[in-house]
């Protein structure tokens, strides 16, 4: 399961050093720090040791964790919290930015409505796409076979001899 956590910059030739922390927020005991990235990911001791993977860009503007074999038990209220230090010449501004993700975990998955009406819309697409094709496959054999048949017959007057010339051919050409 990926929780998505997007903090882009407005301008990647700045350099800028980034430092991203992840929470898991209980309504009993507060917030408990999960996962920190600075300079390189960095999984904390607890519950989720193991099971998380950093899943962001190489320019820190994803700075999303992966949760592997999920649970119930992992439902709840995720915590994203990146800090941008900027190095100008002589400025250093500071940037922080929070996401929180509320993360429900069922037993069974739920059809998602979507996933149906778009397989009902591709086999009526392909119902379509089949008649139209039968549609101009006869259009086609039709007029192919009305331009012989037109062929023939102006083939066949072209070549046919008036019967009164039957009898008495013309003269035989001579070189």
């Amino acid at each position: 399961m990926k929780l998505t956590c997007i903090s882009c910059m407005k301008r990647e030739e700045i350099e800028a050093v980034t430092k991203v922390n992840w929470y898991y927020v209980d309504q009993n005991t507060g917030p408990q720090h999960i996962y920190q990235y600075d300079s390189s990911p960095q999984e904390l001791k607890g519950p989720w040791k193991g099971r998380l993977d950093w899943n962001g860009s190489k320019d820190l503007q994803d700075v999303s964790i992966s949760i592997k074999n999920v649970t119930v038990n992992d439902s709840g209220t995720y915590e994203c919290e990146v800090h941008r230090t900027f190095y100008f010449n002589l400025y250093t501004p500071t940037f922080s930015s929070k996401l929180r993700i509320k993360l429900e975990v069922r037993e069974t998955a739920v059809r998602d409505p979507t996933a149906l009406y778009s397989e009902i819309m591709m086999y009526v697409l392909l119902v379509f796409l089949t008649f139209w094709l039968l549609v101009e496959m006869i259009y086609c054999y039709r007029k192919i076979s009305k331009s012989d048949e037109q062929a023939q017959d102006s083939a066949t007057d072209y070549l046919a001899i008036p019967s009164e010339n039957k009898e008495n051919p013309g003269p035989a050409v001579t070189e």
